[in-house]
């Protein structure tokens, strides 16, 4: 009974680890198409307006929702990947604990 239980718990979290990971692809690949999108408009707009496309290229406006959007991104990579990856996991204090212990009894050992 108890294998079960944990065979399901562990299919849970990597179910919902698969989500979080397509939830951050399918939000990658929406900042992608919107951003060429926009930066398209920008830079149609501004070399129907008379700016040549040199200067075009080089106004802020082109770039800002990349940044701004892009800064957001990173975040959710972050919380996606980036922290797991650090080692600090839902597991980590279990881990962390067992380390602890394991030092406390080496320390007894050596006296």
């Amino acid at each position: 009974m108890e294998q079960d239980y944990t065979q399901e718990a562990s299919f849970i979290r990597a179910k919902k680890r698969v989500k979080a990971i397509k939830g951050f692809y399918v939000h990658f690949m929406v900042y992608i198409l919107v951003n060429i999108f926009i930066s398209g408009v920008i830079i149609f707009g501004l070399t129907k307006s008379g700016d040549n496309f040199k200067d075009t290229l080089s106004n802020f406006g082109v770039y800002s929702t990349w940044l701004f959007w892009g800064i957001g991104m990173f975040f959710h990579w972050l919380g996606v990947f980036g922290f797991k990856s650090l080692g600090l996991g839902s597991d980590w204090e279990e881990k962390k604990i067992k380390e602890l212990m394991d030092k406390e009894d080496e320390k007894i050992r050596k006296f």
